[in-house]
């Protein structure tokens, strides 16, 4: 039997002032941290890209809060105001629709000016649809590039994506259910049909993760135009072995500037091949004597 939390007393302890970046659940309002609570509760201002969707996460656990829109389009006008309640010592919060504020929103101007004025900010960390995602596609982790939106139109998203090719990380994406499957068509052609895994809906109800090639997921009828919030997560590129044609030309360039053993260390490095090898090569280039 499943029994209720109940919900734990807020901290009674006055919050400093400064800016709080404050994470927010991503789909499961039990996600929200018991510190978040206590800034949302003690701040003197809330800054929402949606005073609709964080007024519902303040009326489940019973909040109330001077709730301000912060979003691309008020951000310019907002700031001043902003600033100044900073400057009289107050306490403001800064949160998004949902997860971690800063990524792939507009607060980092927000963030950069309010410390150049020298104010604290202070960071209230929690969910994240991007650590979300990364958490559960079985993909590594020692190293990530996170790539925010696609752009909207193929072509520009093919170039985009041809940037990325070379990545040697697992490289995350946030992408919206209509264009998602035009959107792995694209990551297929441009970046190989590499392992990827397309997560809908951390956290919620219908949460559903699928696994599979770009390709394989490009042509899934589930992911045509899947509803709710989706985050794309492929696999790194495999590292292809330079040709003996390759290795030649930067040992030929290496040793116009170093003696042979130094330019098959370098030449090692750049390419990833056996030092030994390159030495032997660069020493029949120059000549045995």
């Amino acid at each position: 039997m499943v029994r209720a939390i109940p919900t734990p007393a807020l901290d009674e302890a006055p919050l400093a002032p400064g800016l709080y970046v404050v994470a927010t659940p991503i789909g499961n309002l039990r996600d929200i941290t018991l510190r978040a609570l206590d800034v949302l509760a003690g701040a003197d201002l809330v800054l929402a890209e949606d005073t609709r969707v964080t007024g519902k996460l303040l009326q489940a656990y019973g909040l109330s809060a001077r709730l301000e829109r912060y979003d691309e389009h008020a951000a310019e006008r907002a700031r001043p105001k902003v600033m100044g309640a900073l400057a009289d010592g107050g306490r403001v919060a800064l949160v998004s629709d949902a997860g971690t504020p800063l990524v792939s929103d507009p607060g980092y101007r927000l963030v950069r000016e309010v410390a150049e004025a020298g104010f604290r900010i202070y960071p209230i960390p929690g969910p994240s649809a991007l650590l979300a995602g990364l958490s559960v596609a079985g993909l590594p982790t020692d190293r990530f590039l996170f790539a925010g939106f696609p752009p909207p139109k193929s072509a520009a998203r093919r170039t985009f994506l041809e940037e990325l090719a070379g990545v040697r990380a697992t490289l995350v994406f946030f992408e919206g259910g209509s264009r998602l499957a035009a959107s792995l068509a694209d990551m297929a052609a441009v970046l190989g049909d590499r392992q990827a895994v397309v997560c809908r809906e951390l956290t919620k109800l219908y949460e559903t993760l699928y696994r599979g090639s770009l390709g394989e997921l490009a042509t899934d009828p589930a992911l045509a135009e899947p509803k709710g919030e989706i985050v794309v997560l492929v696999e790194p590129g495999r590292e292809t072995e330079a040709t003996t044609a390759e290795a030649d030309a930067a040992l030929a360039d290496a040793l116009t500037r170093l003696k042979p053993a130094d330019a098959a260390a370098e030449v090692a490095k750049a390419l990833g091949l056996n030092r030994r090898d390159l030495y032997r090569r660069a020493m029949d280039m120059k000549g045995r004597p």
